[in-house]
């Protein structure tokens, strides 16, 4: 019996049966792909897409994590990786199909992720996400990538390819070549940083910073950590704890922090002595702040309400204000703000900030300390609010090499507290923060 002969091989076919083969499941890509698309095509944070997605895609907590990460290294290093992949595209791929780009470069570049599993699976997240036509592409390009390797970062000028223009030229108000410290800080994963409660122990593996806060390596679990449940300290960035602390709250005085989630300077008052009251808005983030000072067992009383219009029963001796701002300081640890935060986006959040200077004022006892403070980096949000407060009657009370004698290159001519990423980079640099204190005349 003669065999039939072979029906020639169709390669056009062949392709249309992989591409519409199902793919298997990835939830951390998915997840990853899910953020970066919402902050690169819609400006949304991070956080508001993490959860959602990963609830989505069933992700377990593991997953999550890997999520977050290879999201933030995408961030952190897009100016770059936008670099490197525009020699390899012809024109202009759709935004979803350069986002899926920019992961498989970032795992090949910065995460160490081995060539067949970052191309492969970004070709089958191209797939999954109905993109097709475009996993030959990802495929070509990202072995030329794969092949060149860290040979095509050599003469790129990373820090500043990675960090907006309107941003970068505003750092640099913050002294000479204060942009480029900033974007060294902010390159690379933030350590976990942690308060200790008086008397606990610090963790296994800890390193005590100048200013008392314990530093551990970034990735730490701060939930496997011992004592965690039992409330022996809590997260915060060892920028942060210089806000409440600069305001020297006394046991039995009457001190509230006002948009108060999720609590860490609300716990540094509490545990002074001070009769705390924490006042937040947000009623996702008040939970946060409840369940922390319950793990903690502090007494403070807790008010949900807008600190702009609240009226207390009676007035405070101290107040901590950490005013919402665009966070721009907190990029080591949430490179987002890089790219969803616009020059708008200061006048209504400076406008905010005035109305709840305001009202800490009308707070306060005559002769009442108030601390201002922001996690942000931008003038408009730090040193202008701080000369609008002086505006409003509110007297200046200038910090001291004293008090930051830890830190003293944060202590600015006028007595304000600035930090930022660029400080203590052999340390694992901080986070940027904003503080003034002031008097409430008598």
């Amino acid at each position: 019996m003669t065999a039939e002969p072979r029906r020639p091989r169709n390669p056009r076919r062949n392709a249309a049966r992989r591409n519409n083969a199902p793919q298997p499941a990835d939830p951390t890509r998915d997840v990853a792909f899910d953020i970066l698309c919402g902050v690169v095509e819609h400006r949304r944070m991070l956080e508001t897409t993490l959860s959602r997605s990963a609830n989505e895609h069933e992700a377990p907590p593991r997953d999550r994590a890997a999520a977050h990460r290879l999201a933030a290294a995408t961030l952190r290093h897009m100016g770059t990786l936008r670099t490197v992949l525009e020699p390899f595209l012809r024109k202009e791929p759709p935004e979803p199909v350069r986002v899926a780009l920019m992961m498989g470069c970032a795992q090949l570049l910065f995460l160490e992720t081995p060539p067949h599993a970052a191309v492969g699976t970004t070709v089958s997240l191209l797939r999954r996400r109905k993109l097709a036509p475009f996993a030959g592409l990802a495929n070509a390009v990202l072995r030329k990538v794969a092949d060149k390797g860290p040979a095509l970062l050599e003469g790129l000028d990373q820090p500043r390819l990675n960090i907006p223009s309107w941003l970068w030229s505003s750092w640099n108000t913050l002294g000479k070549g204060a942009a480029r410290a900033i974007a060294q800080g902010i390159s690379h994963e933030a350590p976990l940083d942690i308060t200790l409660r008086p008397g606990a122990t610090a963790p296994e593996g800890g390193v005590e910073l100048p200013n008392g806060s314990i530093r551990l390596p970034a990735g730490t679990r701060v939930t496997e950590l011992p004592g965690y449940e039992e409330g022996a300290f809590w997260v915060q960035d060892a920028a942060a704890t210089l806000p409440a602390r600069l305001l020297a709250a006394k046991p039995g005085e009457r001190v509230a922090d006002l948009c108060a989630a999720p609590g860490g300077k609300t716990a540094q008052l509490a545990a002074t002595g001070a009769d705390v009251t924490a006042v937040e808005q947000n009623a996702t983030r008040l939970l946060r702040l409840q369940e922390n000072m319950a793990r903690l067992a502090y007494p403070v009383q807790i008010v949900q309400d807008d600190a702009a219009t609240w009226k207390p029963d009676a007035l405070f001796d101290a107040i901590l204000l950490d005013a919402p701002c665009s966070a721009t300081g907190t990029a080591r640890r949430h490179p987002d703000v890089l790219w969803v935060k616009r020059p708008r986006d200061l006048n209504a959040l400076t406008a905010g900030q005035d109305r709840l200077l305001a009202a800490a004022k009308s707070m306060l006892r005559p002769g009442g300390r108030l601390v201002y403070a922001v996690c942000s980096l931008q003038d408009e949000e730090g040193p202008a609010r701080a000369r609008a407060a002086q505006e409003m009657g509110l007297i200046p009370s200038p910090f001291t090499p004293e008090e930051l004698s830890f830190l003293p290159e944060a202590l600015t001519p006028e007595g304000w507290l600035r930090t930022h990423p660029g400080m203590w980079l052999d340390k694992g640099s901080m986070d940027g923060f904003f503080a003034a204190r002031f008097i409430v005349p008598a």
